[in-house]
């Protein structure tokens, strides 16, 4: 499976004080660099979505791709601007705002989705009342581009109402502490340390 990795920075960051969440110093490098770093071996490329400071993504060597919609219209919106321009069947994507993304994400994920010939294929973490699907880190086929477009267009935006209209595997992870995301600025500080 030829896969693109893509890494999700085009929030507003509003919980961490309206700052570009990619942008921020944790353990002695940027969030997107933390992503870049876990992401980079496990896909063929790589591509970026950020609505802000382009030229400083640019600067750590990975095309950058804003938003085809306004006014920061939310992951999915990310996930169009990815299936737009990737070059391989199938895109991986995660928020630049998860620093401990597991290393084997997307063996796992792309194993799956062949086994199930699913469309797309989704961590979830957690047994019980505490399982918990994590949508942002999808691993989805290329083709799904018009799909997506169209819900969009008729003013969707939850994740998950649109992966449960595709054909979706979901691939159990046992450390939910692997897709935690640094929100606010005193998770950052919490978790430097």
């Amino acid at each position: 499976m030829k896969i693109t990795g893509l890494i999700l920075a085009g929030g507003r960051g509003m919980r961490m004080g309206a700052v570009d969440k990619g942008l921020q110093p944790f353990r002695g490098m940027t969030m997107v660099e933390h992503a870049i770093a876990r992401l980079a071996p496990q896909v063929d490329f790589l591509i970026l979505n950020a609505n802000q400071n382009s030229d400083i993504y640019a600067g750590f060597g990975v095309p950058v791709w804003p938003d085809a919609r306004p006014d920061y219209a939310g992951p999915l919106a990310g996930i169009e601007a990815g299936l737009r321009h990737c070059t391989t069947p199938y895109l991986m994507t995660v928020p630049c705002d998860s620093p401990f993304l597991p290393h084997d994400l997307v063996a796992r994920l792309a194993a799956a989705m062949l086994e199930q010939d699913a469309e797309i294929a989704i961590p979830v973490t957690g047994i019980g009342a505490e399982r918990q699907s994590q949508p942002v880190f999808a691993l989805l086929k290329v083709s799904l581009l018009d799909e997506l477009a169209t819900f969009l267009q008729n003013d969707g935006h939850k994740m998950m109402a649109w992966f449960a209209a595709q054909k979706l595997v979901e691939v159990f992870f046992e450390d939910e502490a692997a897709f935690r995301n640094i929100n606010t600025l005193e998770e950052l500080q919490r978790f430097e340390h």
